[in-house]
This record gives C-alpha cells, sequence and structure tokens, in this order.
C-alpha cells in the first residue's frame, strides 16, 4: 500500500515538472523560411494571377496575412541594400550596405558589398582555386540580423542557414553568426561557400553539385510553359528594348540557352530555371542540416535571384517576366507542399517579400507616350568633369558617379570653401541635364528644398563613409542604365513598393493596407519569435499579426 502511494506521489511530481516544463518553454515554430523574390513588384501578385495555381502565390494570398502598403524607405533600393533592410531593419545610414558597391569616401577604394580578402572560396572545383568567387563574408555589414538575434536568443541553438545563386543575398540575411551560407559559383555551376563559414563542403552538398542539376533544368532550352497567345499581360515576343542571349539574333521564343550556358554556367541564372534550381538545394539544405528537427527554432533565408535577372534583361512588361512568375508560381507550390510533409503545416513560419522593385524600360514608356529616359552615369561623370577642369583648373574633380552618388577627390581640393563651391557647381551642372529631377548635397541635406518621402529615404540611406556627397534624383520614368531592359535604384513607387506576405504558424489569414516600411519585417520576426530585434533596428512591429 505504501509502495502504491509513494508511485503515484513520485507520478504527479513528474507530471508537475513536465508541466512546468511545457510552461516555461516558449512558444515558437520549428522552422523560419525567409524567402526574398529579386525584384518583386508588389503588382506581381495579382498583375498574372489568373495564371496562378492554388498553392502558390494563390496559397500565400488566401490563406496567409498580406501586407498590401509596405514600402521600402531609403534610398537607393539596391539588392544587398534591401537584403540588409529586410533582416536588420536598419537602414544603410546605419547598417553600413549603401549599394551592390560604393565607394569608402576615406580611401575612395570601391569596395563590393561582402567582399573579404581574409578568407578563401570552398567547394570550387580544381584549377579555380585563385579565383575571387568565394572570397565573401558578410564583415561589412555593421549591425546585426534578425538570423543573428536568434542565434543569440537560443544560446547558438537554433541553426541558420542561407541559400541563394547570389553571394550577397544569402550572406546578407544569413547575418554574421550563421552556420552556413551558399551561393553559385558561374564557371562550375556549382554552389560554394567560404572559409568563413567552413573549411569543406557538407558532403550532401559534394553530391548536389555532383548530379550538375543546371545541366538538366537548361538542357531543352527555354519556351513558354502555357500557350504564348494566353500571355496577355505583355508585349508581343519581340520588341526592340528587349536583351537578349548570345548569338541569338531575335529575343524571341523558344530561347536556345546551348550557346550561352556553355560560355557561363550563370547563364541560368537569366531563366526561370534558376529559381527552380534554387528551391531544389534550399531542400537539400533544408535536409542536410536537419532544419526544423530539433527543439530550437531554425532559420532558412531564401532567395529567388532569377526574377531580378530576367528583369533586368527584359524588363516588367515582357513574355519573359511573365513566364518566370507562372514558372515561380508551380516552384513555389511544390516548395510548400514538401515543407507540409516535412515540417508540418503548423510549424513552420514563411514570409514572402522583395528586396526592391523595378522600372518599366523607358523605351516602351516612350512608345506609350509616357515620358521616361536613360541617364548615363559614365557620360555625366565626363560632362561634369570637363567643366569642372574648366572652372577650377582641376582634372578629375569626379572620381565616380556610383548609385547616383556623386564622389570628389578631395585630395584635388585646397580648403573647405573651395569644397562648397565645387560643388553647388555641379549641383547646377547636372540639374541642367535632361532627366534630372533634382541634385541633393546630402551633407547639408537640411538646407535643402526636398520633398518627403524623398528627403527621409535620402537620410536613411547616406552614409558619410561609404556615399558620396551629393545624389542626382532622375526624373520619374528615368534611370542610370542601359536602352535595353530595365533596372532599379530610385525612390519612385514601382522601385520601392514591395509585396508581404506572411503564412503559417500562428498567422490568420487577412488583408492589410496601412502603409508600413521594410524595416518592420525584422521586428516582427522578433514579436513573433519573442527575442530582440537587431541592434540597428529603426522598425516597428507589424501588430496586426501579432497575437
Amino acid at each position: 500500500m505504501r509502495k502504491s502511494i509513494l508511485f503515484a506521489l513520485m507520478l504527479v511530481s513528474f507530471s508537475a515538472l513536465a508541466q512546468k516544463k511545457e510552461i516555461n518553454k516558449v512558444d515558437r515554430p520549428k522552422l523560419v523560411i525567409g524567402i526574398v523574390a529579386d525584384q518583386m513588384r508588389w503588382d506581381y501578385l495579382y498583375r498574372y494571377q489568373n495564371h496562378y495555381g492554388k498553392g502558390g502565390f494563390n496559397r500565400l494570398l488566401s490563406s496567409g496575412f498580406s501586407f498590401e502598403n509596405v514600402m521600402i524607405t531609403h534610398s537607393p533600393s539596391k539588392t544587398a541594400v534591401g537584403h540588409s533592410v529586410i533582416y536588420s531593419g536598419s537602414v544603410p545610414a546605419i547598417n553600413g550596405i549603401t549599394g551592390n558597391s560604393w565607394v569608402e569616401v576615406p580611401s575612395g577604394k570601391k569596395m563590393y558589398c561582402v567582399s573579404d580578402s581574409t578568407v578563401d572560396a570552398v567547394g570550387l572545383v580544381a584549377g579555380s582555386e585563385d579565383r575571387d568567387a568565394g572570397r565573401m563574408s558578410p564583415k561589412n555589414l555593421l549591425v546585426t540580423t534578425i538570423t543573428d538575434e536568434l542565434r543569440l536568443a537560443t544560446n547558438f541553438r537554433s541553426k541558420v542557414v542561407g541559400v541563394s545563386l547570389k553571394d550577397r543575398a544569402s550572406i546578407l540575411p544569413a547575418g554574421h553568426a550563421a552556420n552556413i551560407a551558399y551561393w553559385l559559383d558561374d564557371v562550375s555551376g556549382r554552389f560554394i561557400t567560404s572559409t568563413y563559414y567552413a573549411k569543406d563542403l557538407p558532403r550532401w552538398v559534394d553530391d548536389f553539385n555532383e548530379i550538375k542539376l543546371p545541366d538538366q533544368l537548361v538542357s531543352k532550352g527555354w519556351n513558354t510553359l502555357l500557350p504564348i497567345e494566353s500571355y496577355t499581360q505583355s508585349t508581343e515576343d519581340y520588341v526592340p528594348w528587349e536583351g537578349r542571349f548570345i548569338k541569338e539574333k531575335r529575343s524571341v521564343f523558344p530561347h536556345d540557352l546551348s550557346i550561352d550556358y556553355n560560355a557561363s554556367k550563370g547563364t541560368i541564372r537569366k531563366t526561370p530555371f534558376g529559381n527552380t534550381l534554387t528551391l531544389e538545394f534550399a531542400k537539400r539544405a533544408l535536409e542536410g542540416h536537419d532544419l526544423g528537427k530539433g527543439e530550437e527554432t531554425d532559420f532558412l533565408t531564401v532567395n529567388l535571384a532569377s526574377t531580378d535577372y530576367v528583369g533586368h534583361m527584359y524588363g516588367p512588361n515582357s513574355v519573359e517576366i511573365e513566364d518566370v512568375y507562372i514558372r515561380l508560381d508551380r516552384d513555389l507550390e511544390a516548395f510548400f507542399d514538401y515543407l507540409d510533409k516535412k515540417i508540418g503545416k503548423s510549424n513552420y513560419l514563411v514570409f514572402l517579400t522583395a528586396d526592391h522593385g523595378a522600372a518599366h524600360v523607358p523605351a516602351f514608356l516612350t512608345e506609350q507616350k509616357i515620358p521616361s529616359g536613360v541617364l548615363n552615369g559614365g557620360t555625366v561623370r565626363k560632362a561634369l568633369n570637363k567643366v569642372l577642369n574648366e572652372e577650377f583648373g582641376q582634372k578629375d574633380l569626379v572620381t565616380s558617379v556610383l548609385n547616383d552618388r556623386v564622389h570628389f577627390d578631395k585630395a584635388k581640393i585646397k580648403t573647405a570653401d573651395e569644397y562648397e563651391k565645387i560643388k553647388r557647381s555641379a549641383i547646377n551642372i547636372l540639374g541642367a541635364i535632361e532627366g534630372v529631377q533634382m541634385v541633393v548635397d546630402l551633407e547639408n541635406i537640411d538646407k535643402e528644398a526636398v520633398p518627403e518621402p524623398i528627403k527621409s529615404m535620402l537620410v536613411n540611406g547616406y552614409n558619410r563613409k561609404r556615399s558620396g556627397p551629393l545624389v542626382i534624383v532622375p526624373e520619374p520614368a528615368w534611370f542610370a542604365g542601359s536602352k535595353t531592359g530595365t533596372t532599379h535604384g530610385v525612390w519612385n513607387p514601382y522601385d520601392t513598393h514591395i509585396p508581404l506576405v506572411f503564412m503559417g504558424w500562428n498567422i490568420s489569414k487577412g488583408k492589410s493596407n496601412q502603409l508600413h516600411s521594410m524595416t518592420d519585417i525584422a521586428p516582427t520576426l522578433a514579436a513573433l519569435l519573442k527575442i530582440q530585434m537587431p541592434n540597428g533596428c529603426v522598425g516597428k512591429p507589424l501588430t496586426e499579426i501579432l497575437p
């Protein structure tokens, strides 16, 4: 009898301890997946919706929560900048990522956003070890990311993995404390990493590389998935303002990829198959690192880069970009189905957003009688130096025009007074150029007549050590680029209005048209995960989806 009573007391005690442990356990998902579709304008969620199935974009919209009015609140709207802001909740003025590349103002040297000469490539094929493709790390990012904060919050028990075709779009989202980040080497067509993360590639990555999936994906060329006459949201298949592959006489379907691909495995980036490759690799990464299987929340960052490469080459109104999103919709459906089976529908949290949007091709707009045009940065610099030389007797006072920012050779400028005069003269010269709306002195922006939100966006994008003192603001629909395809980087809504949809763990169906900022994504994730927001964060949690 006494033994039975003792046994019963022990059971009650163990049960109480178990309940206490369960009560004290922080409620978090097994896995967070951040998907950034590069150059995805917000309107693409709806522009091609009649071609989407039920399980991709439409699943996000029908079962997730969509923030319909999220804006980029910094300038320039570039890839590396967007990824850094999404995952840090910070802005370039604070996080230091002012472009894909920038000029280090103290030294005058150009810097690539994730360049790191102290590390080496891991995974390059024999004979390519001396190339710089893998000499990359997040060291130039000055702040923590939400992925860093997750690692810190769990005493590094959470795992963080970054995946992209682009080095910068894998490294920056994964953060400083990531377990590893992977990106594609264009010469070999293999996924690689750097010694910042590991001495060797995991065996599963070598196995994945050996199946040569890029070769398989491009082997049949690129034709439209659906009958081409159904692509009613696009221009005619052939228009003169689209780019083309090597030796193509005209940019039309079907595209023969073989010649271009044999020259560089990076050709897959400019096709919808780059997204397929990325998501297939993401699945293998999830399995290879056992993500979502432990006691702590893991984080997988995925960048879909082909949407950007195809957009740059053809523009938003092309049959090619419409086909990319139709195919991406199918790839996302397969990816979500995979996550449902591997992790469980209620166990993972996914969000989809973009690092920036894209402008219409100026030649297309001109044909529609809409004002537009192209600025040439090199031509602008030469013209500017010519006039400044005549006025101040110094050659090449302007060293570069990068990210629409003008950089001066201060070693040639004798006094602070002369520097101010040179800047003012440059502003007058640039302001007279067709397509330039305004030129702003960022060092004296408090005295400039710049309307909001442009003024705040320029301030948010200005880092004194990594930005030129003058910024050129083009007229709407004008940009610095080529005459074919498109680009991005300015303040206008076509470049800065981005999608943001959360789905899965603890997310109720809904929609909000309240104005929000890209900087709000990271603090929202921090609130959902009950961890500290990143150390440079200036955003606010999106309360619409918080309990």
